[in-house]
C-alpha cells in the first residue's frame, strides 16, 4: 500500500505530531510526505521531511496558494495526487481535521478519524465515548482518508532518512477562502503536545492571578508545559490553547501533574494516556484519582508551593 502523509511544519521543521503520523503510515506501506508552503520556508520543511526515518519520497507543493495551508487549496491539490496513493494520513490536529474531511468528500469516501492503532490494511481502532470504549473499524472504500492521534504512536526519528524531493503542482488558489492573519502565543515553555512534563490547573485555583502564582513556579522548576481544564479556561484563568481534554489538546507526556482538577470525563479523554499521572486534590473521591498513579489528598495552596520549594 502506498500512503501519503500531509506534513505540518513551522520554522523549517517538521512538527512532532507528523513524526507520529509517519510511524502510523509506515504500518500500512511505503510513505510519501507532502509539504505545502511557499518559498524558502517550504524548501526547508521539505529538506527536513526528507531526513525523517521511514519517508521514501517528499512531494513539495510551493506557491502563494499553499503558504498558509488553507484547507480549500490543499484539498484541491491532494485529490489528483491520490490517483497514485491508497491512503492519505493527516495529524488529528485542527489543520488535519480541516483538510481531511474535504479530501474525503471530494473522493466520495468515508473518513477514519483519530485512529490509535493499525490492525490491518484497512482495519483500525479509534476511541469513542470520550475514550471510554475503543471501536475497531474496517473500511470498504477504495481510498483511505485517515486522521491519526499522535500520542498513540511513537515518533519517527527526525534524522536517518534520505528521501528525494519532487516538486508537484496543483490547481492553485480556489478562491474560496483567504488568510486574514494569525495571532500566535510565544512561550519559552514546551508546547503541550510535545512536552515531556505537563502541569495542569483546574477551576479550584480560583482566578487567573492565583493560577499564575501556584502553577507557573512549579512548571518553571520542572521545565514543564502548562495546561488547564476546560473549566479553568472557561473561567478565564488561561487562554484557550492551554486546554487539555476532549475539546482541547490530546497529550501523553511522561509526567502529567493535575492540580485542582476533579477529572471530568472530557478532561480524562485528553490526558489519561500519560505515562505517570500525579493528582493533587482536596476531594478524595474526585474521579481524577481513579486514573492517577500517585494521588495526594490535601490543600493545593499549601502542597504545591511546598513541593515547588523542595525542587
Amino acid at each position: 500500500m502506498k500512503t501519503l502523509v500531509l506534513v505540518e511544519h513551522g520554522d523549517g521543521k517538521v512538527h512532532d505530531a507528523t513524526l507520529a503520523t509517519v510511524t502510523a503510515a509506515g504500518k500500512l506501506g511505503s510513505v510519501a510526505a507532502l509539504v505545502c508552503g511557499d518559498g524558502e520556508e517550504a524548501a526547508k520543511a521539505a529538506a527536513a521531511a526528507a531526513t525523517v526515518a521511514g519517508v521514501d519520497k517528499v512531494l513539495l507543493a510551493s506557491g502563494p496558494a499553499y503558504a498558509q495551508m488553507l484547507a480549500e487549496n490543499v484539498a484541491a491539490l491532494i485529490v489528483p495526487l491520490m490517483d497514485d496513493y491508497d491512503a492519505l494520513l493527516c495529524n488529528a490536529s485542527s489543520n488535519g481535521k480541516n483538510v481531511a474531511p474535504r479530501v474525503a468528500a471530494l473522493l466520495d469516501v468515508m473518513q477514519l478519524s483519530d485512529i490509535i492503532s493499525v490492525e490491518g490494511d484497512k482495519t483500525f481502532t479509534r476511541p469513542i465515548y470520550a475514550g471510554n470504549a475503543i471501536a475497531t473499524v474496517e473500511s470498504s472504500d477504495p481510498k483511505l482518508v485517515i486522521t491519526v492521534r499522535g500520542t498513540a504512536f511513537a515518533k519517527a526519528a527526525s534524522e536517518g532518512g534520505s528521501a528525494g524531493v519532487e516538486n508537484v503542482s496543483g490547481p492553485g488558489d480556489q478562491g474560496l477562502s483567504s488568510f486574514g492573519g494569525c495571532e500566535s502565543v510565544k512561550s519559552d515553555r514546551p508546547e503541550l503536545t510535545s512536552a515531556k512534563v505537563i502541569v495542569s490547573g483546574g477551576r479550584a485555583l480560583k482566578d487567573a492571578e492565583t493560577f499564575k502564582e501556584v502553577i507557573l513556579p512549579l512548571a518553571d522548576k520542572l521545565g514543564a508545559g502548562v495546561g488547564a481544564s476546560r473549566a479553568a479556561v472557561d473561567a478565564g484563568y488561561v487562554p484557550n490553547d492551554y486546554q487539555v481534554g476532549q475539546t482541547g489538546k490530546i497529550v501523553a507526556p511522561q509526567v502529567y501533574i493535575a492540580v485542582g482538577i476533579s477529572g471530568a470525563i472530557q478532561h480524562l479523554a485528553g490526558m489519561k494516556d500519560s505515562k505517570t499521572i500525579i493528582a493533587i486534590n482536596k476531594d478524595e473521591d474526585a474521579p481524577i484519582f481513579q486514573v492517577a498513579d500517585i494521588g495526594l489528598v490535601g490543600d493545593l495552596f499549601k502542597i504545591v508551593p511546598e513541593l515547588t520549594g523542595k525542587l
